[in-house]
């Protein structure tokens, strides 16, 4: 299938009449990651400290919430390296074992207070620990291990990578969040966002969760035109029926392990597993991070015939039963291309 358009009470007494720094509370102590999901660290508390606050009111709110179990103590030793004079207002998130030393550091100038991170869908394993390297600081090297650890593997049900589960989303984290503890995050989110009656779907559809997340993460690599998912996963899921090969381009492009601008007859003689150009079925495991509607999409194929599609410019696809008619429609988007590339004639 050529597709080129291969993404947070004091017992030295603190006057409660000061207004507390409030603790993220009802809704915001629930997601970490944004998009009302359950929390996927709830070693970590999130803390925000209003412009203006004190520093008793800090301390407060930090007893209050677990941070600091010995209120008179961290008091005076926060006040004997700098605080309350450096007080920084800000998000952040501490765990119940913070080191004094640490907490105060991060109060100082701000360091550990939380940011937000948006992982786009589409991205494969690699890609995701390049930007966890520039955007958050995580070594990406202990990314891409954290990745394969047996514990996270084991919850997941898989083996080999977590490639597939780092769900793409909007994620409030830690600035020096750890990478296990930002692969936890990830998957964790894959697991809220796995709908319980999926499973009775793919019984149904004699796939295991790992066949359907490979299949999903190649819907989100080919679909630009969010519409066109549905028919897409009905193409592969006809092909595989009918044991064809896929024909996929961005497996191929997987198979590089690097983005390609754009794929040539030569690099379809790739050897790999995943060129499912020469090895039929699935590939061994997902190419990129599906969202839940390509995830939706691949549970829930269109009832159509089709065996063919190609890209339009405009990354919409025309579908085709036959190969008489996937040749024709070939040939529709070369002029298409063609077209747009054409000099337009300069008006008066």
């Amino acid at each position: 299938m050529r597709n080129t358009n291969t993404r947070i009470a004091r017992q030295f007494r603190i006057p409660h009449s000061t207004f507390r720094i409030g603790l993220l509370a009802g809704a915001l102590l629930a997601p970490i990651a944004c998009g009302g999901s359950p929390a996927a660290d709830a070693a970590t508390v999130i803390v925000t400290i209003p412009r203006g606050a004190t520093f008793d009111a800090a301390v407060d709110s930090l007893v209050a919430h677990g941070v600091v179990s010995h209120p008179t103590t961290f008091y005076w030793y926060a006040r004997l390296h700098g605080l309350p004079g450096e007080l920084k207002s800000g998000t952040y998130g501490f765990h119940a074992d913070e080191r004094w030393s640490d907490l105060v550091e991060a109060l100082k100038v701000g360091r550990g207070a939380l940011i937000r991170w948006t992982v786009p869908e589409g991205l494969t394993l690699r890609e995701i620990a390049d930007m966890a390297k520039s955007q958050l600081g995580v070594p990406r090297d202990s990314f891409l291990a954290a990745a394969s650890e047996p514990e996270t593997l084991r919850r997941l049900g898989i083996v080999g990578t977590a490639e597939g589960y780092l769900y793409p989303t909007t994620y409030t984290v830690r600035v020096r969040i750890g990478a296990g503890e930002l692969v936890r995050l990830m998957t964790d989110q894959f697991i809220a966002h796995w709908v319980p009656e999926w499973e009775t779907r793919l019984d149904t559809l004699h796939m295991t969760r790992q066949q359907l997340v490979t299949l999903a993460s190649i819907v989100q690599a080919e679909v630009r035109y969010a519409p066109d998912a549905e028919y897409v996963s009905a193409v592969y899921h006809n092909r595989l029926r009918k044991g064809m090969r896929l024909e996929a381009d961005p497996t191929v492009i997987y198979a590089y392990g690097r983005r390609l601008s754009r794929v040539y007859e030569k690099n379809l003689r790739i050897r790999s597993p995943y060129n499912t150009y020469l090895v039929p079925g699935l590939p061994p495991g997902p190419i990129s991070q599906p969202d839940s509607a390509s995830i939706a999409a691949a549970l829930y194929p269109a009832r159509v015939p089709f065996l063919f599609f190609v890209a339009q410019p405009d990354g919409k696809h025309i579908f085709s039963v036959t190969y008489r008619e996937h040749q024709a429609a070939i040939v529709a988007v070369r002029r298409m291309r063609t077209a747009a590339r054409a000099p337009r004639p300069r008006g008066r």
